[in-house]
């Protein structure tokens, strides 16, 4: 049987789609290792936008007081038309008291709900370690791992941004 697929288009304005800005919506707990994902953000996309051909993005930085709060700035970027994509970063670890889980699963389900309901790109960068000790080891580990993910975070927009622009062009 020959199924025809109907043909789906972004609904987000051609204006805000071609936007070359990206937003960063970074929670100031364990703020020295959260900045490390702005870094990492700031840099892939500075590399990506030094290749023959691609687009420069600006990253836009916003604070948030932790976590719980990302989403509300992300709806409210996203209402703003000025992003073509936000990214949320956040380090949620477990301070003792069973809660860490539901704040992470919150707040990645909230982003989601801003991304589907906005059409404007939401990506995570929120980390919930299962163990995390605030050790030394442990500090360095995750610093570096948040240059990492802040690296693929840009990766991951430009290529989500890229698939929508073609998206668009081909409707």
């Amino acid at each position: 049987m020959n199924q025809s697929h109907p043909q789906i288009t972004p609904q987000i304005s051609s204006e805000t789609l071609k936007a070359r800005r990206i937003a960063l919506v970074k929670a100031r707990w364990h703020g020295e290792i959260v900045d490390q994902c702005q870094r990492g953000l700031e840099q892939e996309l500075a590399h990506a936008a030094s290749q023959e051909g691609a687009p420069a993005y600006t990253v836009d930085v916003f604070e948030a007081p932790g976590a719980f709060e990302i989403p509300l700035l992300a709806r409210d970027l996203a209402r703003s038309g000025r992003y073509a994509a936000i990214v949320g970063a956040a380090f949620v670890v477990n301070g003792g008291i069973y809660r860490h889980e539901f704040v992470a699963d919150t707040v990645v389900g909230a982003l989601m709900q801003v991304q589907m309901d906005s059409d404007v790109p939401v990506l995570s960068a929120v980390l919930t370690p299962h163990h995390f000790h605030d050790s030394e080891e442990h500090r360095r580990f995750f610093f570096d791992h948040f240059k990492v993910k802040g690296a693929e975070a840009a990766r991951a927009c430009l290529a989500l941004l890229e698939t929508r622009l073609a998206i668009r062009a081909a409707a």
